[in-house]
């Protein structure tokens, strides 16, 4: 049974993103077609200077928010500019979930959670006992909207008690065989090709490039790497149980059903400060998620960058902002053009989204 810590207002946070997540799947499922929504008519905040721009970043097109990247590193590195940052403070922090990568119909670790439930549902005939297994089964939406703590209790349960490196291979094992249900390609293949350019590019300006997700921290440490070039100790997530045991003069590190911090919301700028010690000079979401984590990161004296993703390319990859269940982009948005926030398109500030598809 999944136990429940004293952050009361996270563990409630996340068993609402969690079933409201996985009832929509369900109803995706049930309906086979993907959720799109219309963007708002917002306009994102003009930058009328303009500045060289670099080959460095050659998916992102010569508008303003390739201009705002490029003039804010140019900068921050040149020795001798006002805004000059040393090295060792350079540090970018970028979430994952519709920054680095795409996030609908479902957030893709929602996905393998309940992929780990089916697959292990006939060693566990307990199971039936929940509610939420049987709608979940049943593709019973009305029914899982009703049961958010016994839903939250089978994907826990489904997704701990065995030890960390065997997680590590059933994360392995389905990356490499899932596939993504209306874009049919690997999950690892929906990564943005113009961010795995503004990493390298950040990366080789002395930026130390962190992940600051409300994704769990093993997880993304299982694939990022390779993924992004983000080492698993630069990657700042939610944390579940972890609990030492010794059997026969071995050590395992086993999971436990529970959640000891979310790293979403109010939670990312907690993260950074534990985990890094240092303030970004940098940072990059999508969604509300992230506000904070923004606000945390242009707060003080000191030279800044702040940057959202639009979803606004239906035709590439998915639409969708203010009333979406997933990646909500709202408050956010708004935030950004009243402070001057540089707001990318997807549709008209990338050239390409994916890298080339796979053989």
């Amino acid at each position: 049974m999944i136990r429940y810590d004293k952050q009361g207002w996270g563990m409630e946070r996340l068993a609402l993103r969690v079933s409201a997540a996985v009832v929509l799947a369900v109803s995706l499922a049930a309906c086979g077609t993907p959720p799109t929504s219309a963007s708002s008519s917002a306009t994102a905040p003009q930058h009328a200077q303009s500045v060289a721009t670099t080959n460095a970043l050659p998916s992102w097109r010569d508008g303003a928010a390739k201009q705002a990247i490029v003039r804010f590193v140019t900068d921050v590195t040149r020795e001798g500019s006002p805004q000059f940052v040393p090295v060792a403070e350079r540090i970018a922090v970028f979430d994952n979930d519709g920054t680095l990568w795409s996030e609908q119909p479902l957030y893709f670790q929602f996905v393998f959670m309940i992929d780990q439930v089916k697959a292990q549902a006939a060693s566990h005939p307990e199971w039936k006992r929940n509610p939420a297994f049987r709608a979940l089964m049943a593709g019973d939406t009305a029914a899982l909207s009703a049961q958010k703590k016994p839903l939250l209790q089978l994907l826990a349960a489904a997704n701990s008690g065995m030890d960390v490196e065997a997680y590590d291979k059933r994360i392995d094992a389905w990356l490499a065989s899932a596939k993504h249900p209306t874009l049919h390609r690997p999950y690892t293949s929906l990564v943005f090709q113009p961010q795995l350019e503004l990493l390298a590019y950040l990366r080789a300006n002395g930026f130390k490039t962190y992940i600051v997700s409300g994704g769990t921290t093993q997880f993304m440490r299982a694939w990022v790497e390779r993924v992004y070039g983000v080492p698993p100790e630069q990657v700042i997530g939610t944390d579940e149980g972890v609990k030492y045991e010794s059997r026969d003069g071995q050590g395992r590190l086993i999971r436990q059903p529970k959640v000891d911090f979310v790293d979403d919301g109010p939670g990312k700028p907690v993260g950074i400060f534990r985990r890094i010690g240092r303030k970004p000079i940098l940072a990059f979401g999508n969604s509300d998620g992230d506000l904070q984590m923004l606000e945390y990161t242009t707060t003080g004296k000191g030279p800044h960058l702040a940057l959202l993703v639009h979803h606004d390319d239906a035709a590439r990859e998915f639409a969708y902002d203010r009333q979406s269940k997933v990646g909500k982009l709202d408050r956010a948005w708004d935030t950004a053009v009243a402070r001057g926030w540089t707001v990318v398109s997807m549709k008209d500030d990338w050239a390409t989204v994916f890298p080339a598809a796979p053989n």
